[in-house]
């Protein structure tokens, strides 16, 4: 077996590449597997004013339980989250190219119960 590592960015010659596969990479996770850096700053709808007053129905245990993604975080290709900021709140699927705006709460589904 070999250590190649298929690069779809790599797929046509360097004077073609960007013409013939512009968006090679696009929607693409790289990196190493496991929590993401920006989860260390990891707020939860307890420690955010706005959202806490937007789940006012929720305990504060429960509240604790609901992880907020921070501004800046990059979205998970096919990874399901929901943006508290929209009225009504949804659930969205991501494609990866997507990073968390400033001014969204953002809720990766995959991390409540």
């Amino acid at each position: 077996m070999t250590s190649h590592i298929y690069r779809p960015e790599d797929k046509h010659p360097e004077p073609y590449q960007r013409d013939l596969n512009p968006d090679a990479s696009k929607g693409l996770n790289w990196g190493l597997a496991g929590p993401h850096p920006e989860q260390e700053d990891l707020r939860t709808a307890k420690d955010v004013k706005e959202v806490h007053a937007l789940l006012r129905e929720f305990s504060d245990d429960e509240l604790d339980r609901i992880p907020i993604l921070p501004p800046g975080a990059r979205l998970e290709a096919n990874a399901t989250y929901i943006n508290l900021r929209e009225k009504p709140a949804r659930e969205f699927t991501a494609e990866g190219k997507e990073d968390v705006a400033a001014g969204d709460y953002i809720v990766p589904k995959n991390q409540v119960d």
